[in-house]
């Protein structure tokens, strides 16, 4: 544990147990308002009980709370809590042109996901009025976890965030957590509300408009909700940070060696001279090469260099656009005084759209696509072939790069529909000392998306199209790889592109159908008061496809090649929980209560799996409450993980074989023992090899042999209500809670890091760490397998201190503060070799790509003044600096420590300032707000090693100022 934050543990335990000790310790609170509260079920336990028992650690969130975001996206709100990791959002923009993660979960291009802890989405659960919710479809995957912008805003009546781990309650995947998403059901009268806010750069805006609809009677309710939002893109070459791929470097280094004018390495076959060139700027026709002197001056080429490369930054976007559109409806009605019958249904549309650079084309054995593009040979009698002799591919080890800017950006366009239908009965009875409650759930839902690329290539029709021109007859249209932009633009037609253009069609799909029934109430009495159960069953069933275009099938897209998957599983699971008091108004013992629970699953894909969970609730008076438990935890694979199939992810990795004589300016030439390394491995001695591409081909797929991923979680903390503070008068309520939490999970479902799999090959030969790299003649990484399998683990831990204050009421209205902070005290990620296993580190770190960062601390402060009639609210956010990997960035001046290769990213401070007002005059039904996020205008400190826009968008805002409006008018 860090000093500062043993302080800070100390500093807040010493306030908290002061404060306790110098309070009257027996002061008793006035219950008889709590007395009278009707029990509920709150997240973390089935069993009904008193909402203010605070049995877990439950965050609660209002509508009221997420309004005062300014956010219209749940994903995005959760993912500023404190303990929240980084998690896929709008502000990531990939939709498949680096290819697909290792979990066969697919890219989710357009989606937002929820992570707690650092343990990722798919160790979180999802729950919509306590029930599980689809997963999401990608239309590159098969998720394993939630899109949460399948879920709109308006039905949202509240959000219970459980911060501990709940398999044994509610089944795979709450490992870190739950967060259960609580809709509206006695909402009575119609609301309307409008929204509109963006950038201050004039971009990014956002619409939002909500219509509810409802009637609350005795018997039966019926609720309502259409909405539409709407939100512009944001592109990269309108920030500064974003408008290169290294963040403010101008001099090309990061980019692209796929340029408009091409890049050409190959061997001359008349001279046995190496060429390494590019086409002049401003040639027009088939450019002149000079065999005697390639490159040198008297012909069309000169040597690629860096200042070569492409900025393909300039066509990213940092904010991808979307639109979604819903439609929920939910009705109750009172069967009986103790029968209630509800049905619910929902619809749900998402339409967004990613954008990348043009696509290159890569040619050659010395390529490394690992498929057709490798094989390419360009023919002598190619009308466009300047060297005068055919570039064959089985004897020469060549390497063409070229990007037709002629053919436009890649687009790729989401189509997401989302389909949700429930039903079920809820009822109570009475029997012997107390009263049961019972229910019985039947859901049927449904995620498809359909992706449509435009922008791609097909890699058959481009063989074609360079080979033997007698074979390239109409409608084949010989291809120009070679004339660059000319002076008057592209020298690529349309009929060439046509030829060898096509429109990538993807599409995947989730399906979940779920029978569960509940029952909870008291079994009989004890001598410290009713032992309380909940027991239930749950039938659920997933099934999943992903099925790629046809072209991409066949291996003849010039794109990132995928195959099909397709997969189901059920499983049958029973759950009991008790809650068992053993003390009662005892000395030292107001209350100390054990829970326990089980849970057993059934799974068609690898069998029975139980898991438990034991709580200790003591409060050794009214107003203190110590809490504690221990959890087994499960995970069970996602369909992706056991049944994708062998798919590419394009990672940013840096070979430590590349250039090691450090013969490029501004590189350091590697260690003698690195140097003999890289020459066992099948690199040039003469340390000739330089990494064309700073993304190299990964190969992931699934593993049907999969078992389910093993948890520990520890969780101990309090929860103290200072009683003593209302006699000061400018206090009405002050509450401490602290929490710390421990997790470890073994068996994690994975690939190995390939960083971490390439520099351990390349520093130490271990045979696991190297038998999936193979490079070709020339050194290049030409095939790297990665499968998912059950290795190493995770460990991690921290605490959560929360300080909430309420002042009296006063003529000018009443303050309330909030101020959660999250501590990440330790998180490693335990790697295995072939000699045994590595603790990696990782807290304090951002390991860049793909994006993620660890901060050791994240904290946020809510301040707000509110009246009858307006309200003032300021929140003001902090994350933690972190160290980044500066490998290959030697020479720039950009790493704060240029000797370790480590750079330090800044710590960050955001201030969002929002204030509401109801006009007198229309009886208090309207409601207008104006806020501004990112009041300061901070920038997010710029991330050098993270493959996309220069900065960290699992954790950051993206750059500028942000304002917005809301009006919302209602009768209820």
């Amino acid at each position: 544990m860090k000093n500062s934050h043993i302080v800070g543990l100390v500093a807040a335990l010493t306030l908290a147990l002061g404060a306790f000790v110098s309070s009257d310790a027996n002061a008793q609170q006035d219950t008889s308002a709590d007395d009278t509260l009707e029990e509920v079920v709150v997240t973390g336990s089935r069993i009904r009980r008193n909402p203010l028992d605070e049995a877990s650690p439950v965050l609660q969130i209002s509508k009221e709370d997420i309004n005062r975001s300014g956010l219209t996206s749940i994903g995005d709100y959760l993912q500023r809590l404190s303990s929240s990791g980084g998690a896929l959002n709008t502000r990531f923009n990939s939709s498949g042109n680096f290819g697909f993660p290792p979990d066969g979960g697919g890219i989710g291009a357009g989606a937002a996901q929820m992570d707690l802890r650092f343990l990722g989405a798919k160790r979180t659960l999802i729950l919509v009025d306590g029930v599980r919710w689809v997963n999401g479809s990608s239309a590159s995957g098969v998720s394993s976890a939630t899109d949460l912008n399948t879920i709109p805003v308006g039905i949202i009546e509240r959000i219970e965030v459980l911060e501990d781990g709940a398999s044994s309650i509610y089944g795979s995947d709450a490992i870190s957590g739950v967060v259960n998403i609580i809709t509206k059901k006695d909402f009575d009268g119609l609301e309307i509300s409008a929204y509109t806010g963006g950038y201050d750069e004039g971009d990014g805006q956002t619409q939002e408009y909500n219509i509810s609809l409802g009637s609350a009677g005795e018997r039966t309710s019926v609720f309502l909700n259409v909405g539409f939002s709407d939100q512009d893109e944001v592109l990269a070459r309108d920030r500064a940070q974003s408008s290169t791929p290294i963040p403010f470097v101008t001099t090309g280094q990061g980019g692209s060696s796929g340029t408009p004018q091409g890049r050409f390495f190959l061997t001359d076959p008349n001279t046995g001279m190496g060429v390494d060139c590019t086409i002049n700027d401003g040639v027009t026709g088939i450019p002149f090469y000079n065999p005697a002197d390639p490159c040198g001056g008297g012909d069309d080429f000169h040597p690629f260099t860096t200042a070569d490369r492409f900025n393909f930054s300039q066509f990213n976007l940092v904010l991808t656009p979307s639109q979604r559109t819903n439609v929920y409806a939910q009705a109750t009605h009172k069967v009986t005084e103790n029968v209630s019958v509800y049905v619910k249904a929902l619809f749900n549309n998402r339409q967004s759209k990613n954008q990348a650079a043009p696509e290159p084309l890569f040619i050659g054995p010395e390529a490394g696509n690992g498929n057709l593009l490798d094989t390419i040979s360009v023919d002598v009698t190619n009308p466009f072939n300047p060297f005068g002799f055919t570039v064959d591919s089985s004897t020469n080890a060549y390497f063409f790069g070229r990007r037709p800017l002629e053919g436009g950006p890649r687009i790729f366009e989401q189509n997401v529909d989302t389909y949700y239908v429930g039903a079920g009965l809820t009822g109570d009875f009475e029997m012997g000392p107390g009263r049961y409650y019972w229910d019985i759930n039947v859901i049927t839902s449904q995620n498809r998306a359909d992706q449509i690329k435009r922008g791609g290539y097909n890699s058959r029709k481009l063989q074609q199209a360079l080979g033997p021109v007698s074979d390239c007859q109409a409608p084949c249209v010989p291809f120009n790889f070679f004339g660059g932009q000319g002076s008057g633009g592209g020298t690529i037609t349309q009929a060439m592109l046509d030829w060898v253009g096509f429109v990538q069609k993807d599409v995947s799909e989730q399906e979940l159908s779920l029978v569960s029934a509940n029952i909870t109430g008291d079994l009989f009495e004890m001598p410290a008061g009713m032992l309380q159960f909940a027991a239930g069953f749950e039938h659920r069933e997933q099934d999943g496809f992903f099925q790629p275009d046809a072209v991409v099938v066949a291996g003849e897209s010039a794109g990132v090649p995928s195959s099909p998957t397709a997969g189901q599983f059920d499983v049958d699971e029973f759950f009991v929980e008790l809650n068992i008091p053993l003390l009662s108004d005892v000395a030292l013992a107001d209350t100390l209560d054990l829970s326990i629970a089980a849970r057993t699953s059934d799974y068609s894909t690898f069998g029975n799996e139980t898991t438990s969970k034991f709580g200790i609730k003591w409060r050794p008076v009214d107003n203190f409450l110590v809490r504690a438990s221990v959890a087994e935890g499960l995970r069970a694979p996602g369909i992706g993980e056991l049944f994708g199939s062998a798919a590419r992810f394009d990672q940013t990795l840096n070979d430590p074989c590349s250039d090691f004589n450090g013969t490029i300016p501004g590189n350091t030439p590697a260690d003698q023992q690195t140097i003999n390394n890289c020459i066992t491995l099948g690199v040039p001695s003469d340390g000739s090899y330089v990494q064309f591409n700073p993304q190299i081909s990964v190969t992931t797929g699934g593993n049907p042999a999969l078992q389910p991923e093993e948890a520990d979680s520890v969780m101990v903390g309090f929860v103290y209500d200072a009683n003593w503070a209302e006699s000061v008068g400018w206090i009405e309520a002050l509450q401490a809670e602290f929490t710390y939490y421990s997790h470890e999970v073994d068996g994690a479902v994975q690939a190995l890091d390939a960083e971490v799999q390439l520099a351990g090959c390349v520093a130490t030969l271990d045979p696991g760490l190297c038998s999936g790299i193979t490079r070709t003649s020339g050194g290049v990484i030409n095939n790297f397998s990665n499968q998912l399998t059950n290795i190493g683990g995770i460990e991690t831990s921290g605490y959560d201190v929360t300080l909430r204050y309420s002042s009296p009421e006063t003529s000018y209205g009443q303050w309330q503060i909030n101020w959660m902070t999250t501590v990440l005290d330790e998180y490693v990620q335990i790697v295995p070799t072939s000699t045994g296993f590595v603790d990696v580190p990782l807290e304090g770190t951002e390991t860049g790509d793909p994006e993620q960062a660890y901060p050791e601390l994240k904290s946020s402060v809510t301040a707000e003044l509110l009246n009858d009639r307006w309200s003032v609210a300021g929140t003001l956010r902090y994350i933690d600096a972190v160290t980044e990997d500066c490998t290959g960035l030697g020479g720039l001046g950009l790493c704060s420590d240029e000797a370790n290769e480590s750079n330090e990213i800044d710590s960050t401070f955001y201030l969002d300032l929002q204030g509401n007002w109801r006009p007198a005059a229309l009886s208090d039904q309207l409601l207008l707000t104006f806020g501004i996020n990112n009041v300061t205008n901070e920038d997010p400190p710029p991330c050098f090693s993270c493959a996309l826009n220069g900065f960290d968008a699992t954790t950051y805002d993206i750059p500028g100022v942000f304002w917005y409006a809301r009006a919302t008018w209602s009768s209820e």
